[in-house]
């Protein structure tokens, strides 16, 4: 019976094996897409605890426990930072086979050298842990990138962020290198019109400038664009339900815009091609800056109405969409390449019902001109394979720590 967790976990045939500790383990991490806060990174910040660490923003994390009937007292809310750990740590023996398990453990081990099971039983013991191992230097927060072997990272940065942590990093000497990605999902919102306006008027006071024209308004983009450029950004991020890639004219999107700034209601119709029209002249800036440009697809976002409203976005309450990908991604790579002008470009997708049709498309679109110009992203939120955590089950039931938790697992 192998050992949980060993040093082979994953790792299922000799060739794996060899691969992985004779060259990839070596390897230095170069992350170009997280979202990693560089203020933390940059002020080199001593967590107080774990959950400051696992729980403050991991809405994973939040939504096993919610599934596990736990109180947002004590997800979100008012409970102190050990009541939470507390329920997260009664809460992880019900998430065998799913990944959140596997990452909770390795955690534990490759970080903290703690090899134990965690559960609302060791809760505290491994709290009081983790915790004192978190004041000392070596785990700050760089100090826990160098512990990975980090050397690169970009961070996750909407187009409106003065990036002065980037700034303070690049100054410092550090030889970790932090880096922007330019994420401009905001600007072209134009579900939201009020949230749009409202976002375009910051944009306006940033740059000083009146933004009432669709032309004034790319001006302002390209000069942040040309500011994250400044700053070291050499990729760009994008989270969409789907690939917009609608026909258009100028003049159309011209029009589109000046409602959208009388804040008066755009169709369907309009909306999809301004989204288009915005998504192209991104593209076609990250190709002139030889930039790398990041679809993130398929994600049906904030599906709770309620608790959207009391918690914000982005707590975790988004699914998989099953939006249709494969014409307008086709039309879109397409239109960019007839110009020559598609950069680089990474595709990840979140329904596996699609994994086959990105596999394929990526080949279309690889011409010769450099390897792997259009690349299938890694595996992305509620992907992974049930057969890979066999292993942890059978050193769970073979050691007696399975039986009394395991009720709803099949």
């Amino acid at each position: 019976m192998k050992e949980f967790l060993d040093e082979n976990f994953l790792l299922q045939t000799k060739t794996a094996q060899m691969l992985y500790h004779e060259f990839a383990a070596q390897m230095p991490i170069i992350d170009y897409h997280n979202h990693l806060m560089p203020e933390q990174i940059a002020e080199d910040k001593n967590f107080e605890n774990i959950t400051q660490v696992w729980l403050y923003g991991d809405h994973y994390k939040w939504r096993a426990m919610r599934a596990n009937g736990v109180d947002e007292y004590y997800i979100t809310g008012g409970a102190s930072d050990f009541e939470k750990f507390e329920k997260w740590a009664e809460t992880v023996p019900y998430t065998l086979r799913n990944p959140l398990y596997h990452w909770t453990h390795l955690e534990l081990q490759r970080y903290f050298g703690i090899r134990e099971v965690l559960s609302g039983a060791n809760a505290k013991k491994i709290y009081d842990e983790c915790n004192a191992k978190l004041q000392t230097k070596e785990y700050s927060v760089q100090g826990l990138l160098r512990k990975m072997n980090v050397k690169t990272l970009c961070t996750t940065d909407h187009l409106l962020d003065n990036l002065e942590y980037h700034q303070q990093l690049k100054s410092s000497g550090t030889v970790l290198k932090v880096l922007p990605a330019f994420r401009p999902d905001k600007a072209m919102n134009s579900d939201d019109v009020v949230g749009l306006n409202q976002y375009i008027d910051k944009l306006s006071s940033l740059m000083g400038i009146a933004i009432s024209t669709y032309d004034a308004y790319l001006s302002a983009l390209k000069s942040r664009h040309d500011y994250f450029a400044k700053n070291g950004a050499s990729v760009s991020d994008h989270g969409l339900e789907q690939i917009y890639a609608e026909d258009y004219t100028e003049e159309e999107v011209r029009n589109i815009f000046l409602k959208i700034r009388a804040k008066e209601a755009i169709t369907l119709v309009e909306n999809l091609k301004f989204k288009s029209a915005m998504l192209f002249n991104f593209a076609l800036w990250d190709h002139q800056k030889g930039w790398v440009q990041q679809f993130h697809l398929g994600a049906l976002r904030n599906n709770n109405n309620r608790l959207l409203s009391t918690l914000g976005p982005d707590t975790g309450f988004d699914s998989i969409g099953d939006f249709v990908q494969g014409k307008q991604l086709a039309k879109f790579l397409n239109r960019l390449d007839s110009g020559n002008t598609l950069a680089k470009t990474i595709l990840y997708n979140l329904n596996p019902a699609d994994n086959e049709l990105m596999a394929t498309m990526i080949g279309n679109y690889n011409d010769g001109t450099i390897a792997g110009k259009v690349q299938w992203g890694s595996a992305w939120w509620f992907l992974r394979s049930k057969r890979r955590y066999d292993q942890t089950v059978e050193y769970l039931v073979e050691h007696g720590l399975v039986e009394p938790f395991c009720r709803n697992v099949d």
